[in-house]
């Protein structure tokens, strides 16, 4: 191993061997060493602009970023091979199952997801970057239980999503500082897979998550461009779809596409993360505080807002303007439920194609073609650039606009819970995206859940349906209500104590954690062999 760089695990070892080759982990060091500085100081400067909000500071369009938004002359780069047409993509991990079903989908494209429909434990990070390998090359196939599975003739085009700025890799450690996840998951399948993706006629194509600023996209072209030349293949080869899911983001997508314009492949609408952010941004605003997360719709002003801003922004710019994620799944053996909820994805995805979307997202194969009929009918050619949406006037008022119809409810309370429980203890047990209630939940949807329950304590709200009020010991009691009931394969007696205690403490801080995969990473680290001293996670 190289000075400087230790391993802290002994999982995956065989697949370590294929990912973590001395030439690989040379470029990891280099991109940490390049690199990590500026990671951490904006990291450091997302806790400032928090500090400002609780202040009472309002979020608003930068002034000094102004002639950026103003000037009409600059426009993306034309989209890469294969990214041309986006009409439906399917998302989900990076298991070999999953990566084979979603490639032979029908969807146009396929992100491969280390973020959030991920569990990071180093078997699934090593192994997922394994299975991509595998699937470019057209050598992944397994059997399972008799069946055999196969890549098609005409796999979907494959898009990774790399963690967010803000994870560590703590089982990766350079000059005695954990990795950051972003460049572990990036760095790995760029430098195993950017010359094989471009011989093959497509390219190293990457979804970025979470940003909060500018400045963090700059960082990811100052990546690209480094890693580009570090393997010696033309600038601009990289294309980056931002996923605008923080409130701050929503802010600055013209500048967060300018700063990307040479690689930049459009934005997304990240609605459930994005929401997720409403919340903890307006963490002191006492008036900001939201009904049960069912009412939270794209109907709400601030969505709808958002909506269509980064579709004006998108198209003037002539880049993808991607639609979200319809959280609803097919329902087995019930063809009326299955009807009410695949009418709701029906209506979601007309919504997002006549607003003049470019694509949307799915989350199983047997909604690939309900939303590929819709966009289909609307949408003739290969996107919308065309639809500039010059009708559209969205001020910041509108971006922050917490006025959204509906109550909170005992039922709200207690969904929350369940949702916040379920997908936490599957998530330490190695599973980042679960079925429940025929609902698919993620990391993105478990933070709102938490967040929500943190808000609806500290403010006292009073539930609609019973005029009780909910406090920490009314959710304490609800926790030891339904934790219990959720015992499966899935969620152990370990796994469901460890986050029924996280639950607890969480609506009892003064301010909820930023995230609860960072709170939670330690005992992914710890159960793969990481020393402690390595996690900067709460354990």
């Amino acid at each position: 191993m190289l000075t400087g760089v230790q391993i802290h695990t002994k999982q995956a070892q065989q697949a370590q061997a294929e990912i973590l080759t001395e030439d690989a982990v040379k470029f990891l060091a280099a991109l940490h060493r390049t690199f990590e500085s500026t990671r951490q100081s904006l990291l450091t400067a997302r806790e400032a602009a928090q500090q400002r909000l609780d202040a009472g500071q309002k979020l608003d369009f930068f002034p000094e970023t102004a002639h950026i938004r103003a000037d009409p002359s600059w426009l993306c780069a034309p989209p890469a091979p294969g990214l041309e047409d986006r009409r439906v993509e399917i998302t989900g991990p990076t298991d070999r199952k999953m990566v084979i079903n979603a490639l032979n989908s029908g969807a146009k494209t396929f992100m491969a997801d280390f973020e959030d429909a991920n569990s990071p434990t180093f078997a699934n990070m090593i192994n997922g970057q394994v299975n991509l390998r595998l699937a470019i090359r057209r050598q992944i196939d397994f059997e399972l239980g008799g069946k055999s599975y196969k890549l098609s003739q005409n796999p979907a085009v494959l898009i990774v999503r790399p963690r967010g700025w803000h994870l560590d890799e703590p089982r990766l450690t350079i000059d005695n500082a954990p990795m950051s996840g972003s460049l572990f998951d990036f760095g790995l399948y760029f430098f195993h897979n950017a010359k094989e993706l471009v011989a093959r006629g497509s390219g190293p194509y990457f979804y970025l998550p979470k940003m909060e600023h500018y400045l963090e996209a700059r960082l990811w072209n100052d990546v690209f461009n480094f890693s580009q030349s570090y393997i010696g293949i033309p600038l601009g080869t990289i294309r980056g779809t931002v996923l605008i899911e923080t409130l701050p983001a929503a802010f600055q997508m013209d500048e967060i596409l300018f700063e990307l314009r040479t690689h930049s492949s459009g934005l997304n609408c990240g609605r459930w993360d994005y929401i997720f952010s409403f919340i903890k941004k307006h963490r002191a605003d006492r008036s900001a505080v939201l009904p049960d997360r069912k009412d939270v719709t794209m109907e709400a002003h601030f969505m709808d807002s958002y909506v269509r801003l980064l579709i004006q922004t998108c198209h003037r710019r002539r880049v993808a303007a991607m639609g979200g994620m319809s959280a609803q799944i097919p329902i087995k053996n019930d063809p009326q439920a299955n009807e009410v909820a695949m009418s709701k994805v029906r209506a979601d995805k007309l919504r997002e194609v006549t607003y003049g979307h470019d694509g949307t997202w799915i989350a199983h194969p047997l909604i690939n073609q309900i939303a590929m009929e819709i966009f289909n009918e609307h949408m003739l050619g290969p996107n919308q650039y065309h639809i500039r949406r010059e009708d559209v006037k969205v001020a910041a008022a509108d971006l922050l606009d917490s006025r959204v119809p509906g109550k909170i409810t005992s039922e709200g309370v207690k969904s929350n819970v369940a949702t916040a429980l379920a997908y936490s203890s599957a998530w330490l047990g190695g599973n980042g995206c679960i079925p429940l209630n025929y609902l698919m939940e993620d990391a993105a949807t478990a933070e709102i859940t938490r967040v929500q329950l943190w808000q609806w304590v500290r403010y006292s709200v009073r539930i609609a349906d019973t005029g009780e009020t909910i406090t920490a010991d009314y959710v304490d009691r609800i926790v030891d209500e339904i934790a219990p009931t959720l015992k499966s394969p899935l969620n152990s007696d370990k796994n469901l104590d460890i986050v029924a205690k996280y639950l607890k403490s969480q609506i009892r801080k003064e301010w909820p954690s930023e995230f609860l995969t960072s709170d939670l990473m330690g005992y992914l680290a710890v159960a793969d062999g990481c020393p402690a001293q390595w996690q900067r996670s709460v354990l």
